[in-house]
């Protein structure tokens, strides 16, 4: 029995998709104590097909074992370079870098070219060839803030380098969360800083309506459809900003600009606010508003005692219209459609809806499906234009959904 190209790593591979199939990822790694959560990070991305070679700094391999990164991947860990050029080959097959966590040392040496440990050395030679390197910052604050005062972040930026902000909590810049890493890694290798100077405008989540001070109407989205919008425009290279209403089993990306709303009318008040202030290329309306409310809202809690009760519902405004009294760019809604698995209803009533509410784009997804769409990782969409083209999305993260969407918007503004 032959077992020797057998290795646990190949259990997960794709697991969660290809969106990464045929990518080959740099993890550098440097010696920070954030170092643990970079396994979670390899992980995450072999579950989407890449493959993923580690290179730890000597401050690195002190830390955590080459070992557990070895077993990690199922590749060869590079911990030093003994005269070979094994940083120009690996710069040559790699598809992008992503240093995860980077030390503030590590940092300022990728900035002045200094190349004199493993991760740095890659580091020079994937730039020297034009390749993506992506910056995952770990540090106490105080680094941070000499980090910042040192216009790092600017360096960084003139060399291409995409830097995934850190969360600032409890006197230390905190490794970001796998999703944001991950996000970048996939949107930077796969399409670069193609939305560079376009300035977005995304929604997400669920809104509230409200009975009383502890009972409302709602749906059943999450949020998570528009955070990766958000997300995938960010890393590549959009000013983003985020209006969200409820979201649950993620968390807002701390390094967007965001604004946290409740009800359908908030909502609608926020976007025509934005929209009134700066000039959007786009504006994605990814949230799922709550189309009814009630007439009626009660001042304090109802009682049991209070029943009977007779409630009326009437409707809440259509944010795509109220912003097209101020907003003239391109339009981009959503139809959750119960089409029982017609796709020629799905399509028809999509377009429809997206006449009625005077959409450029309007994506549709059928909610009579299980595995797709409300509070799941995937989706199948169709996304449709206003000329007639139908470009259908099959069942995938809706992370690589997000990326086909901004990739028709980009079309359509002319990228």
């Amino acid at each position: 029995m032959r077992i020797s190209n057998y290795h646990p790593a190949n259990e997960i591979r794709g697991l969660k998709g290809r969106v990464l199939s045929g990518c080959t990822i740099v993890l550098g790694l440097t010696g920070s104590s954030a170092i643990y959560r970079s396994i979670d990070v390899a992980r995450e991305l072999i579950r989407r097909g890449a493959r993923v070679i580690p290179v730890l700094s000597r401050e690195a391999a002190k830390l955590v074992s080459p070992e557990l990164f070895r077993w990690a991947t199922g590749e060869e860990v590079f911990t030093e370079f003994s005269g070979e050029v094994g940083h120009i080959a690996l710069s040559r097959e790699a598809s992008s870098m992503l240093i995860c966590p980077a030390t503030l040392n590590t940092i300022s040496k990728v900035v002045n070219g200094i190349g004199d440990t493993t991760v740095t050395l890659v580091a020079m030679a994937m730039l020297g060839n034009g390749k993506p390197v992506i910056i995952v910052p770990a540090m106490h604050y105080n680094l941070w803030h000499t980090y910042e005062k040192l216009k790092l972040y600017q360096s960084l930026s003139e060399l291409g380098i995409t830097v995934v902000p850190p969360v600032i909590s409890e006197g230390k810049a905190k490794i970001a969360g796998i999703n944001d890493v991950v996000a970048a890694v996939e949107a930077v290798t796969l399409r670069g800083r193609d939305l560079s100077g376009l300035r977005i405008l995304v929604t997400a989540g669920a809104t509230r309506e409200w009975l009383d001070r502890v009972r409302f109407l709602t749906n059943p989205s999450t949020g998570k459809m528009g955070l990766a919008i958000a997300r995938e425009a960010y890393f590549r290279g959009a000013e983003v900003t985020l209006i969200h209403g409820f979201i649950t089993g993620d968390s807002v990306p701390h390094y967007i600009k965001s604004i946290n709303v409740s009800t359908t009318e908030e909502m609608a008040e926020a976007v025509v606010s934005e929209v009134r202030s700066k000039e959007y290329d786009a504006v994605i309306l990814a949230a799922a508003p709550t189309d009814f409310k009630f007439s009626k809202v009660f001042s304090g809690r109802l009682s049991a005692s209070d029943a009977p009760l007779s409630i009326e519902l009437v409707a809440t405004p259509k944010i795509s219209l109220i912003i097209r009294n101020y907003f003239k760019g391109l339009v981009v809604g959503f139809s959750a459609e119960y089409a029982e698995g017609s796709e020629e209803l799905l399509v028809s009533n999509a377009i429809k809806k997206m006449k009625e509410r005077l959409f450029d784009i309007i994506v549709a997804n059928d909610v009579s499906r299980t595995d797709i769409g409300f509070a799941s990782d995937y989706n199948e969409v169709y996304i449709i234009h206003r000329d007639g083209e139908v470009v259908k999305v099959s069942k995938t993260l809706k992370s690589e959904v997000a990326r086909r969407i901004l990739d028709e918007v980009k079309k359509m503004l002319g990228g």
